[in-house]
């Protein structure tokens, strides 16, 4: 993250704009790092936390909409063609597209959570033709959701300590246990449903 520190001193929020952008639309790129870089500047007064968030979000919310635009249209025939180099093929997509049809919107609200899932989602919710006003409702609150917890818990963490080794090693305890908080969600939400199911008649 010291690296991002260089670039967000000299252009900001476009920096910042433009990597979450980037990444939103399919493109592997540290957009959450720099999120968190820029949050860490904030708390020292480099940067206002509130725009931050607001660049944070729109990024977020535009990247994930051009990639629903780039899903409607060859959007599943780049993500088998390009998706290889990152583990991604038929079968991989198949369940992600079944996975969309079933749980889109919670799909959708949470997937920013997850590396692959924050660059592909809006692509893939295009490919399995999930409504667009359902998509950008689930967009927006995920690009939310994302932001505040990884941007504001970063501005805050950043009030606390001096360096980047400090704040890697906190914000690495953090993922962990926002992974266990959001695998418990999806966990009682799909037993939930199962249970549902199975009592159906």
């Amino acid at each position: 993250m010291p690296a991002f520190q260089e670039y967000l001193n000299a252009y900001g929020y476009p920096t910042l704009f433009i990597l979450i952008l980037i990444e939103g639309c399919g493109v592997p790129a540290p957009g959450q790092a720099c999120l968190i870089a820029a949050a860490f500047l904030a708390a020292h007064d480099q940067l206002q936390i509130a725009l931050v968030l607001v660049t944070a979000i729109l990024a977020a919310a535009i990247g994930n909409s051009i990639g629903y635009w780039i899903g409607t249209r060859r959007g599943r025939a780049l993500v088998l063609r390009y998706g290889r180099y990152v583990g991604i093929r038929e079968p991989e997509m198949q369940r992600m597209e079944s996975l969309f049809t079933r749980y889109g919107m919670w799909f959708v609200t949470f997937a920013r959570f997850f590396e692959v899932l924050r660059q592909l989602n809006g692509i893939v919710a295009g490919t399995a033709g999930m409504p667009f006003r359902r998509f950008q409702i689930a967009n927006v609150l995920g690009a939310s959701l994302w932001a505040g917890v990884w941007g504001l818990g970063s501005w805050q963490l950043g009030q606390q300590i001096q360096d980047y080794e400090d704040l890697t090693e906190k914000t690495g305890i953090i993922f962990v246990a926002l992974l266990i908080v959001t695998l418990v969600v999806f966990l009682g939400f799909f037993l939930r449903r199962h249970l549902k199911n199975h009592r159906a008649p």
